[in-house]
């Protein structure tokens, strides 16, 4: 399979998330290797055009907790207040979720499986969504929704093909983040006499050996927990393998025990030598202040990354794609639903609709540091690198992301990442290697 063969924007969207290289959506029906058959026939369901909210509650689930996040969920619940000023909003936030420990997933999971759901809750797009979700038969599908606010044309197809399960749209995505994002510190730069930031990973080693030479650590890192060094590896792996290969992975088309795999474990493992020392005790909501205080230079995360950094003021920093996937957009998105039994299923309604419209996502996109959804955003409300990110989501070749959802169901992101934790706390890459391949086995990726 050529890896660097050029991809049109239809094959783009048509691989993206789901690992189908070669094949079409279908629907975009689950895989059985992704998920058993529903117990029920998904079926769609009849929503009013414009319910009552004259009072009652809405429970919104997030994880969202830090800066940046905690502003553009707050512009949502400002605008959703004024249409709405009769109803209560219950912000009911809980850290961790992307990659800090599952805390916020694995209470919803508890609570969707005790029959006592949110009013509505976020959730990434894709195989998290899916799998996780639809699949057991707890949400609502949207298309009288989807067609009453036009998001059918809005959308685009590609967004609503992972959205959806046997034909029918199941969640709102609100934005368009992407995973393969290096910020660097523009200072240190400066110090070495670097004036652009590396584009391959021996151009980053190099860097990262100038660094050592200054005393300055080149690579940030968050391990107190598994996840944050998923992240990184998945960008890695876009990096050695090509978004085919890649995108292989999860068909079956592309092994994990492919070379490809254990020279981005290689890689990965040679870049621990020049993280900051203590990583290990590093929580992921704490990275960014790892970045702000100057103890590392790089950081390979996600462009919420941006939003968090200008949240605390900081500006020595820029961005470029992580080394080695320029031209390649690793993509996530969130998205909200509709639980069945949601106890104010009026209020959630309306709550979509601002989550999908363009007054709502221009207000929270700019502030989360992603972009929006939908294909006529207002593109004065977003500034330079959401503009780049705009255009990038136009003309690159677009993959999913690994740790945020969208290419894998959540069991097996969870075996993933203690694989990849196992190598950076124990720097052993054949005994990662075995545990990528135990986790593959398990979750039976195939054509």
């Amino acid at each position: 399979m050529a890896m660097n063969r050029k991809l049109t924007r239809r094959q783009s969207l048509k691989l993206l998330w789901m690992g189908t290289a070669g094949a079409t959506l279908a629907a975009c029906a689950v895989p059985p290797a992704q998920a058993p058959a529903p117990t029920q026939p998904a079926a769609a369901t009849s929503q009013p055009a414009e319910p009552a909210a004259a009072g009652g509650k809405l429970e919104i689930f997030s994880w969202w907790t830090s800066g940046g996040e905690v502003e553009a969920l707050n512009a949502l619940y400002d605008l959703y207040k004024k249409k709405y000023p009769g109803v209560e909003i219950v912000n009911a936030a809980l850290a961790g979720g992307a990659g800090q420990g599952g805390n916020m997933k694995a209470v919803l999971k508890t609570r969707m499986l005790g029959g006592d759901p949110p009013d509505s809750f976020q959730v990434h797009l894709g195989q998290e969504l899916i799998a996780d979700h639809v699949v057991a038969n707890r949400m609502e599908a949207l298309d009288d929704l989807y067609k009453s606010e036009g998001w059918n044309e809005v959308f685009p197809k590609g967004i609503i093909d992972l959205a959806s399960y046997q034909g029918h749209p199941y969640s709102v995505p609100v934005n368009i983040h992407r995973s393969n994002v290096l910020w660097y510190n523009t200072k240190h730069m400066q110090d070495v006499g670097v004036s652009k930031p590396p584009e391959t990973w021996d151009e980053w080693f190099e860097y990262a050996e100038q660094l050592k030479a200054k005393g300055i650590p080149a690579l940030a890192v968050a391990e107190n927990e598994p996840g944050f060094s998923a992240h990184v590896f998945e960008n890695v792996l876009v990096a050695t393998l090509g978004p085919e290969k890649y995108l292989g992975l999860f068909n079956g088309s592309t092994k994990w025990d492919d070379e490809g795999v254990k020279q981005s474990a290689e890689i990965l493992n040679k870049a621990m030598d020049y993280a900051e020392p203590d990583y290990t005790s590093v929580a992921w909501g704490d990275i960014n202040d790892v970045i702000s205080g100057g103890k590392a230079s790089t950081m390979i995360m996600g462009d919420w990354t941006h939003g968090l950094l200008k949240a605390k003021g900081f500006t020595d920093y820029h961005w470029a794609p992580a080394p080695g996937t320029k031209g390649i957009f690793v993509a996530l998105s969130d998205s909200f639903g509709l639980p069945k039994g949601a106890k104010d299923r009026d209020n959630v309604i309306n709550w979509l609709k601002l989550c999908g419209s363009r007054e709502g996502q221009d207000a929270f996109n700019p502030l989360k540091g992603s972009i929006s959804a939908r294909n006529d955003p207002d593109l004065s409300k977003y500034d330079d690198y959401l503009k780049e990110a705009i255009q990038d989501w136009k003309s690159n070749t677009i993959v999913g992301s690994i740790q945020h959802g969208a290419a894998a169901k959540q069991s097996f992101v969870n075996d993933y990442d203690n694989a990849i934790n196992y190598l950076v706390t124990k720097r052993d890459v054949d005994g990662t290697m075995t545990k990528l391949l135990e986790a593959a086995d398990l979750a039976e990726f195939k054509m």
